[in-house]
């Protein structure tokens, strides 16, 4: 299958090379809120995807290995032969000072949280910044013995080298990480690399972005009749939008209902499609084949897995049934390749199974277009909005692909099923007529694998109990409880508890991540 290549571009390039951090998906979305291009590649890549790249900068991540071990990853020599400016973040930075002659150790104090940053020396990293600077640390290993050529430029009060530069070349470590929220002037320390450093040029710009996509789309699709599964998410809806601008009618959606979506969403997809857009949309009613396929199984992993699957044979199906269909398009975007391993790394982790993510049946024998494959969230819901889709569909809170199904713990049943989209759709309902549905960046409720005893009434009821969670974040990396009041919590459990007669209980989770997940699943 072919699809849009998202290397081609003659634009300026930050590669981030990931060596495992939790933080390197938002090192790339930081480089790009400031208009310049960024792609992430595993730390293992071949130097021939390197080169091809053409980066004007590289940025080595952090990661959960450590440098006084064998065998664990190290910056591959190209990056030092590009002749290239270079940032090593944490374990970035370890490894860069190892690499050139320095020494790293184990710390007798590991430092996770808050750290006064005091710069020792000038550097073109800091510039324009105060003395003291408060950083995000998050190591236990540490630079000991600074590389030969290398300045100390900045210290902490248990990391005596926080951060370090070349005498003469543009290679630089620090120990903190710039990308979080948690360390002030971040962005300030990431925008001097960017532009004092790498002389970058502010060429990714979504304007220029969606004339791009919409030529990318014409020239390889031209005539042919392209074949979309929409799922109502926003990231089908703008890849629905967006084909629909380039090829019109020759676009033929599928909408498949797996009886997990959220209540009267089925409807509310093909209508908002269907009415509001004149788009072509098949709807394929399949929730009992997913309740089917689902029938016993509790674990988490292997629910997404038999979701994907399901959700594959059930479009397959629908799609041996058109005509004339000579293209696949997908709503995969960069994080969902990058989670399922999708780049070309020896030793790639699958932290969550993505169906759009090389899990299409080669009988199928369509090319795949896949406009949105190198787009964060929040560039698909910039370009979403760009192309006039409804701001409520565009801004609502995210929502898990295999939908219900990871949020109901422990087997999935039609009548759990029920009960959660009741549940949900209260929670959601209260918190738009307080207007605090805009102020809490997710919120939604859970199913819990627990019977708890309640009194109705006069009544004893033994019976489910749903939990309600809703956080607040500026990039989902990182996200703190959301505070609500209490008296709003009261009523929607009040109304929970009294309009769903299967629910005893209702408990609020105060947990932040980390060390918790937003998703219970």
């Amino acid at each position: 299958m072919t699809k849009l290549s998202v290397t081609d571009k003659k634009i300026d390039t930050i590669l981030v090379l990931d060596f495992g951090s939790q933080y390197t998906q938002l090192i790339a979305r930081r480089v790009r809120e400031n208009d310049v291009y960024s792609v992430i590649l595993p730390w293992d890549i071949s130097e021939d995807k390197i080169k091809e790249v053409k980066p004007v900068g590289i940025i080595l991540s952090g990661g959960p290995n450590s440098v006084t071990k064998s065998y664990t990853p190290r910056a591959p020599k190209i990056v030092f032969d590009l002749n290239i400016p270079v940032l090593g973040i944490c374990y970035g930075m370890q490894t860069l000072a190892e690499q050139m002659g320095g020494s790293v150790i184990s710390a007798d104090q590991k430092e996770f949280g808050h750290a006064e940053l005091e710069l020792i020396n000038e550097s073109k990293l800091f510039h324009n910044l105060n003395k003291n600077i408060n950083v995000w640390m998050s190591h236990g290993d540490q630079v000991q013995d600074l590389p030969e050529d290398f300045n100390l430029a900045a210290s902490t009060s248990t990391a005596p080298i926080a951060a370090m530069e070349h005498k003469s070349l543009p290679i630089y470590g620090i120990q903190f990480h710039p990308e979080v929220t948690h360390t002030e002037n971040g962005k300030d320390i990431l925008r001097n690399f960017l532009f004092d450093i790498c002389n970058a040029k502010t060429d990714w710009k979504m304007d220029d972005l969606i004339s791009s996509r919409l030529d990318d789309i014409k020239k390889q699709v031209g005539d042919e009749k392209v074949l979309l599964g929409l799922s109502g998410g926003v990231d089908s809806s703008v890849t629905a939008a967006l084909l629909h601008k380039a090829i019109d009618k020759n676009l033929v959606c599928v909408f498949v209902n797996n009886g997990l979506l959220r209540k009267g969403e089925a409807n509310s997809v093909m209508k908002t499609f269907k009415d509001n857009m004149n788009l072509n949309v098949i709807k394929s009613e399949s929730a009992d084949i997913f309740l089917r396929h689902l029938k016993g199984e509790t674990d988490p992993e292997q629910k997404r897995k038999i979701i994907g699957r399901t959700f594959i044979d059930v479009f397959d199906s629908e799609a041996a049934k058109l005509k004339d269909i000579k293209y696949l398009a997908q709503g995969t975007i960069y994080p969902d390749v990058i989670e399922s391993s999708g780049s070309e790394s020896n030793e790639a982790r699958v932290i969550k199974s993505h169906h759009n993510v090389g899990g299409l049946p080669e009988e199928m024998k369509l090319d795949l277009v896949e406009p949105l494959r190198d787009l964060f969230k929040d560039e698909v819901r910039r370009m979403g909005i760009e192309l006039g889709l409804p701001e409520e569909m565009i801004n609502r809170h995210p929502f898990p692909g295999p939908g219900l199904g990871v949020r109901i713990l422990g087997e999935v049943t039609k009548d759990k099923t029920l009960i959660l989209q009741e549940a949900d759709s209260i929670f959601i309902e209260e918190l738009i007529k307080a207007d605090l549905y805009d102020q809490v960046s997710q919120a939604f409720a859970v199913l819990l694998p627990v019977k708890s005893v309640g009194v109705v009434g006069d009544e004893r009821r033994y019976a489910e109990v749903i939990g309600l969670r809703a956080v607040e974040t500026v990039d989902f990396m990182t996200a703190n409880w959301a505070h609500l009041p209490y008296d709003f919590l009261e009523l929607v459990s009040n109304r929970i508890v009294n309009e769903i007669e299967d629910v005893s209980r209702v408990v609020y989770d105060i947990s932040s991540k980390p060390p918790a997940t937003i998703e219970w699943e």
